[in-house]
């Protein structure tokens, strides 16, 4: 290809012919010459600077537990904040505001007309028409912060007891959450689909005072209110259309107050701030939990401080040109890093949600644009069930349309991949263009068109979706590594490493080290990379569990040098050049009747995969020589194969039924396993297909999309029985 490239660009005949004398002089003539010369070597050592490994993090000593561990090299030290005076989320924050006073902050769409359509079932959902982004600056941002803080305390508030948010992600939401730094105000977070058991849990563990809430959660609280103890104000979000909320909560001894109440107190009333330090809790996160009641993880200032100022030194160019697109549980810890780190650089955040997100998406309103078309984000954060699906869609649109389409979209698919993984001049030259040009702007066009860099995080990305995400966004994608306990903040890939399956070195807050798991057999010896259990030391590791020492002290421990470290439970292996892959989990590995080992995570990650599968939960009994799986398949791929086949049924939940379904979708299931590189007893023997997708709202998978596997073992456990008779 470079070869080709050359001919275009060089004169056909430059020695002797007068012409070219003629038409390039002497000097034109000597000029051309080099450059034939020039444009190859420098192209042939562009490729090979493209294939040569750079190292992204190098070995450090750290003392205390033995194991492996690295950092990247490019900071002398683990960074604490993003500038001197910024050691709490509150001065962050408004070092920030009046830095970048008069650039867009928070943008908010409009509702302009909501409607309800009943399906051929009976069902009804709900329809949006919603207008443009409404912005407000920093400056008016930051007003509003102080306001709702001093409006707090003027309420009644005690600064010495918590404030909780239970709410969807917002303007408002985060509008509370800084509010609250102000005035050294710990916040709990709790995920707005969280069950009413762990609800009641949360909110009576951490003895919160003040509730903060959407609207339409006022029923839901005054069902529960008599099992809350400590509560005695809630402050709802006004919604659209809903202006008289607060007549839904009539609750003795609970004074309620709508938000903007709340932020006019303050503003006829205002206070001198109370800045919290570095080491105070900001917030006790509950996590969503995939066994038992959530956990809630304290998490200080300097943790979350910490970890946005690694998180600006990972991203490119990052400033007040982006516009970051937020639609994730601001109760998710990626999500809050995420939109601390866009604040802290001046970005603009626009506010969505994943029922509105596309043209195509369940709750807009048809020729309505979806969030992405109306903001056009340069930056998004998705979690791989998002992306898998985005795939997912593309793909079909792609099989849809057929004939030439079809086969320029696979063509051109081919031949961009080939350049991400290999040329360089084909990665970021002509050929990009024409591809992008022919084929991939449409699709490109469906997250906004501009589109430069995407972060993900809560899960493994599977290579197939990262790879499409690369070739058809035309942008890098970001794995990150990190949990609630180290405050997001762990390992982060950085913008040009082109590999798949990794998350990159530390973060440059953080430490990470490998410690020998010898009953698993996974050690810090292994050939050709070290492996072990992921441990994260330094500023992001947080201070623990709320009100749980025993499980704090089993997973939390510091050093001889006082560095704090976290056991995360997760298996991982460090490759030459300094970057961890997750390999598995401790939790999620089996020992089979015949002593053979199953990673339940590793299978189900290689089984999603197929385009048959929405959800899979591998299960293993100890006592059997196989696995088996519970499937939510793809509802439109098994229909469209059915059609295909001749199977008649009444309905989907019938055609999952179906024993000619049920071997489809085995069939598959094997191709995908033995592609994989599966071991056969890996590869379940028996499947259950079922109907209903699972949500955060049924319980059984968490906020960020990932199966709760004990509860669905506990709805499904006759299922699975039937499964091994």
């Amino acid at each position: 290809m470079v070869d080709s490239v050359v001919d275009k660009l060089a004169p056909t005949d430059i020695s002797s012919s007068s012409s070219a004398v003629k038409l390039y002089g002497t000097y034109g003539i000597l000029v051309s010459t080099v450059a034939a010369i020039l444009i190859p070597i420098l192209l042939s050592l562009m490729v090979m600077a493209k294939k040569r490994t750079k190292q992204r993090g190098v070995q450090v000593q750290v003392g205390g537990e033995p194991g492996y561990a690295v950092r990247n090299a490019r900071i002398p030290e683990l960074i604490e904040s993003p500038w001197e005076g910024a050691e709490n989320m509150a001065a962050l924050f408004e070092q920030s505001c009046q830095k970048y006073a008069k650039q867009k902050c928070l943008g908010t769409r409009k509702l302009v007309e909501k409607e309800f359509v009943t399906a051929s079932d009976g069902r009804k959902f709900e329809k949006v028409h919603l207008g443009d982004y409404a912005w407000e600056s920093y400056g008016q941002v930051f007003d509003r912060v102080c306001n709702f803080a001093s409006g707090m305390i003027r309420l009644g508030h005690d600064v010495g007891s918590r404030a909780a948010i239970f709410a969807e992600t917002r303007a408002e939401w985060y509008i509370a959450f800084q509010g609250c730094f102000r005035q050294k105000i710990t916040v709990v977070t709790i995920y707005a689909s969280l069950g009413e058991d762990a609800l009641i849990h949360s909110l009576n563990e951490t003895e919160v005072s003040t509730l903060i809430c959407d609207s339409k959660q006022l029923k839901r609280l005054a069902a529960i209110s008599s099992k809350l103890t400590t509560v005695t104000k809630v402050i709802y979000f006004e919604d659209a259309g809903n202006t008289d909320a607060n007549m839904s909560l009539d609750v003795d001894n609970w004074k309620v107050s709508s938000f903007s109440e709340v932020e006019k107190l303050g503003q006829n009333e205002p206070l001198t701030p109370s800045f919290p330090s570095k080491d105070e809790i900001a917030v006790v996160m509950y996590t969503s939990g995939s066994t038992g009641l959530p956990k809630g993880v304290m998490i200080s200032h300097g943790n979350i401080v910490a970890t946005v100022a690694a998180v600006m030194t990972v991203i490119p160019n990052l400033g007040s040109n982006d516009v970051y697109l937020a639609y994730l549980p601001l109760a998710h810890v990626l999500e809050l890093a995420a939109e601390s780190v866009m604040l802290a650089a001046g970005c603009g955040i626009g506010y969505g949600s994943a029922l509105t997100l596309t043209d195509t998406s369940n709750k807009i309103k048809k020729g309505t644009p979806g969030d992405v078309t109306a903001l056009k984000p340069t930056l998004m954060v998705a979690v791989p069930a998002i992306l898998d699906r985005i795939r997912e869609g593309v793909l079909k649109r792609v099989e849809g349309k057929g004939g030439l389409a079809k086969k320029l979209f696979h063509i051109g698919y081919k031949r961009r991949l080939a350049a991400v993984e290999g040329s360089w001049f084909g990665a970021w030259g002509l050929e990009r263009i024409l591809w992008e040009a022919i084929v991939f702007k449409p699709i490109q066009a469906s997250l906004g068109g501009r589109l430069r860099f995407m972060l993900c995080g809560g899960a493994p990305l599977s290579a197939d979706s990262q790879r499409f995400i690369n070739v058809c966004m035309g942008a890098p994608i970001g794995q990150a590594y990190g949990l609630t306990e180290t405050s997001a903040g762990a390992a982060f890939s950085e913008w040009d490493d082109t590999s798949v399956g990794r998350v990159g070195p530390p973060v440059p807050c953080a430490y990470i080290k490998l410690v020998s798991w010898e009953e698993g057999g996974y050690t810090i010896a292994d050939k050709p990379m070290p492996r072990g259990e992921i441990v994260v030391g330094g500023n992001s590791v947080t201070a623990g569990y709320f009100n749980n020492k025993e499980k704090t002290d089993e997973v939390y421990r510091t050093d001889e040098r006082g560095i704090r470290w976290f056991f995360t439970g997760d298996i991982g292996q460090f490759h030459p050049d300094g970057c961890l892959e997750i390999i598995d989990r401790k939790k999620d590995i089996v020992k089979l009747q015949h002593g053979e080992y199953i990673s339940l995570g590793k299978v189900e990650a290689a089984l999603l995969t197929s385009n048959y599968v929405d959800n899979i939960m591998v299960h293993a009994d100890p006592l059997q020589s196989y696995s088996v799986a519970l499937i939510v398949p793809s509802r439109q791929v098994l229909e469209k194969w059915a059609q295909g086949a001749g199977i008649d049924h009444q309905d989907f939940a019938e055609l999952c039924q179906r024993n000619e379904a049920v071997d489809e979708v085995q069939k598959q299931l094997s191709k995908v396993a033995k592609a994989a590189k599966l071991d056969k007893f890996e590869t379940p023997a028996k499947v259950k297909l079922l109907p209903e997708p699972w949500t955060p709202e049924s319980g059984l998978v968490t906020a960020a999309l990932k199966i709760k596997r004990e509860q669905l073992k506990s709805k499904f456990k006759d299922d699975l029985q039937k499964l091994y008779n």
